[in-house]
C-alpha cells in the first residue's frame, strides 16, 4: 500500500498539458525552424514548383501546337488523297474513253480492211468470170467452127467471120436465156 499511497499523493498533472518550459521551447524552436524554411528552403521549393509548372504549361502548349500541327498535316494528307483519288478517277475515265474510241477504230479500221477485201474479191470474181467467158467464148468457137466444117467439109478458117458468127450465136443464146429468166420471175410474182 505504501507504492500505492505514495502514487496517489504524488499525482502528475494532466498528461495531455505539457509544463510551460517544454513548451516555450519548443514554440522556439518550431520558430526557428520555420523561419529557416521559410527563407531558405521555401523560395527553393517555390522556385522548383514554378519551374514545374512552366515546364509543364509549356509541354501542354507544345503538345497542343503539336496536335495543332498533326491536324494540319492530317487535312493536308486527306486532302492530297482526295485530290489523288479524284486524278485516278479522271484518269480512269480517260483511259476507258480512249480505249472505246481505240475499240471503235479498230472495228471501223477492221470494216474497212472487210469492205476492202470483199470488194477485191468482187472484181477479182468479175475479172476471173470475164476472162472464163471469153476463155469459153474462144474455146465454143472453135469447137463450133471445127464442127461446122466437118459437117460442110470444107475448112472455115476465116477468123474475122468465124468471130462475127460466133458472137452472133453467143448474143442469141444470151439473149434467150434472159428472156426465159424474166419469165420464171414474172411466173413466180
Amino acid at each position: 500500500m505504501n507504492a500505492l499511497t505514495f502514487l496517489a499523493a504524488d499525482e502528475p498533472e494532466n498528461p495531455l498539458i505539457p509544463p510551460i518550459p517544454e513548451l516555450v521551447i519548443g514554440l522556439i524552436a518550431f520558430a526557428i525552424v520555420f523561419a529557416f524554411f521559410a527563407k531558405k528552403l521555401l523560395p527553393n521549393i517555390n522556385r522548383v514548383l514554378d519551374e514545374r509548372r512552366a515546364a509543364i504549361e509549356g509541354g501542354m502548349e507544345e503538345a497542343e501546337a503539336r496536335k495543332a500541327e498533326a491536324q494540319q498535316v492530317l487535312e493536308d494528307y486527306r486532302a492530297q488523297l482526295a485530290d489523288a483519288r479524284h486524278e485516278a478517277a479522271r484518269l480512269r475515265q480517260e483511259a476507258q474513253e480512249q480505249g472505246a474510241a481505240l475499240i471503235a477504230e479498230m472495228r471501223a479500221e477492221g470494216q474497212r480492211q472487210r469492205e476492202e477485201i470483199i470488194a477485191a474479191g468482187h472484181a477479182q470474181i468479175e475479172a476471173d468470170r470475164k476472162q472464163a467467158a471469153q476463155t469459153l467464148r474462144q474455146d465454143v468457137g472453135k469447137l463450133a467452127t471445127d464442127l461446122a466444117g466437118k459437117i460442110v467439109g470444107e475448112s472455115l478458117e476465116d477468123v474475122a467471120r468465124q468471130g462475127r458468127i460466133i458472137d452472133r450465136f453467143l448474143d442469141e443464146l444470151e439473149a434467150k436465156a434472159e428472156a426465159a429468166a424474166e419469165t420464171k420471175a414474172e411466173a413466180g410474182r
